[in-house]
């Protein structure tokens, strides 16, 4: 119901006081905020939102990429000009009787004012601005590193909150499930068909489900701790109950050549790496380009009492005499280059074989889900109906049921563990190639 149409109708009952007003509006604009968080952790889209909105370390990384960007400009400007002021003659030596020493430029000799302007030689002020291009470029990817990361983690561990719910889910059926065998097996006992052996084997293995109950809320907790660590929230906040997990992409999707090259073209790693060698190129180039002079021009208006009378102009320029010293900073500048070429092959040869481990994974935990899905799980269930029939006609020993329900039990853990896997693998699958499949 709109809230405006809630205060209509207030308004005809009776009108309401000043606070019941402010309260009533003030629930109104709370009710939004409270139930996105309510929300949050129902699926691991809604954590990503609220991770890339308020992650601080990411913050952190996209504001520094954005402060490096601000040196591009810098760097290709050209060098503040600078003034000088020269007074001749303060003493006025050789001026008429009665004149001192004095700083006013009409009461000297004579004052030069000198406007100079240093102009790097020609392409450096380009060569700069390209290398502060790079390395922007380079800030952008370490911040693109941060996030993919940081989304493979609140991935992975999301789908590690989710089994441990549905395992606890789990425990708690296989629980009620004992409470019905314990049914069967008192009233077996108590006509004297079973012998008590049965009756307190099945209590003992109650016991140990409600142990396992309390290790799988431990996980549970641990997971959720974990997430909101992730989230740059207390530790101790609410998350909702997850409802679901991403769909797994088809295998076609999940082909190596494909992903390889889009590992390439899309992987932060890759890209800071790219933008490393094209800032050692730009630093190369501008290295060779210091064998030129830079120069200096300047322009001087000469001040003799009340008017200007004469001007100079100046050239400047430094002559690079020091081979030696550029010759190494060369040699430097070249092993940079290789270094960055080197550091990239590393990086992409490590990121493919990550790659292809992650294939592997992810398709192997595929087949053991459909395994146990279409085979183990139909297979352990009319196993257990066949051994809990013979059990209450007596063709079954006790022992024989159990195995039967920790089958069942056991064919369900796979396939949660089995998604929890897969979710893990896709989720470093794209950290590596840098986008969501």
């Amino acid at each position: 119901m709109n809230h405006l149409h809630v205060l209509q109708g207030v308004r005809r009952r009776g009108t309401p006081s000043v606070p019941a007003l402010i309260l009533m509006l003030a629930f109104a604009a709370a009710t939004p905020a409270l139930a996105q968080e309510t929300a949050l952790g129902t699926s691991v889209e809604s954590l990503l939102d609220y991770a890339k909105a308020r992650n601080p370390e990411y913050a952190a990384m996209r504001l520094e990429a954005e402060a490096v960007r601000e040196r591009v400009y810098p760097a290709g400007a050209l060098p503040d000009p600078m003034l000088r002021t020269e007074l001749q003659n303060v003493t006025n030596f050789g001026a008429e009787s009665g004149t001192s020493f004095n700083l006013l430029p009409s009461r000297v000799g004579s004052t030069k004012y000198t406007l100079i302007q240093p102009l790097p030689f020609w392409g450096k002020r380009d060569l700069k601005r390209d290398a502060a291009e790079a390395e922007a470029d380079v800030a952008l990817g370490k911040a693109g590193i941060t996030w993919t990361e940081q989304a493979a983690r609140i991935k992975a561990t999301y789908a590690q909150y989710f089994a441990a719910a549905r395992l606890v889910s789990l425990t708690k059926q296989v629980i009620d499930l004992i409470d019905r065998i314990e049914g069967i097996t008192q009233a077996r006992y108590a006509g004297g068909l079973v012998p008590q052996q049965d009756a307190i084997r099945v209590q003992v293995e109650r016991t140990a489900m409600r142990s396992e109950l309390i290790q799988m809320e431990t996980e549970s907790h641990h997971a959720r701790s974990r997430l909101n660590g992730l989230l740059a929230r207390p530790a101790q906040s609410t998350l909702a109950v997850p409802e679901r997990l991403r769909p797994i992409p088809a295998v076609a999707r999940l082909d190596y050549v494909v992903l390889e090259e889009r590992l390439r073209g899309r992987n932060p790693s890759l890209f800071a790496d790219d933008a490393r060698i094209r800032a050692a190129e730009k630093n190369r180039d501008l290295t060779y380009r210091n064998r030129y002079p830079d120069f200096t021009l300047g322009i001087s208006p000469i001040q003799t009492r009340n008017r200007v009378n004469m001007w100079e102009l100046m050239f400047e320029l430094n002559i690079p005499l020091q081979q030696e010293s550029r010759r190494s900073q060369e040699r430097e500048a070249e092993k940079m280059i290789e270094a960055s070429h080197a550091r990239k092959e590393a990086t992409a040869n490590q990121l493919l074989a990550d790659l292809s481990e992650n294939l592997a994974g992810i398709n192997a935990a595929r087949r053991v889900e459909t395994l146990a899905q279409t085979s183990l799980l139909p297979q352990a269930e009319l196993t257990f109906r066949a051994a809990l029939a013979g059990y209450e006609t007596g063709k079954v020993d006790f022992a024989t049921l159990l195995d039967a329900q920790r089958q069942i039990r056991k064919a369900k853990q796979d396939v949660i563990k089995a998604q929890a896997e897969q979710q893990a693998r896709l989720a470093d699958i794209e950290r590596l190639i840098g986008e969501d499949l």
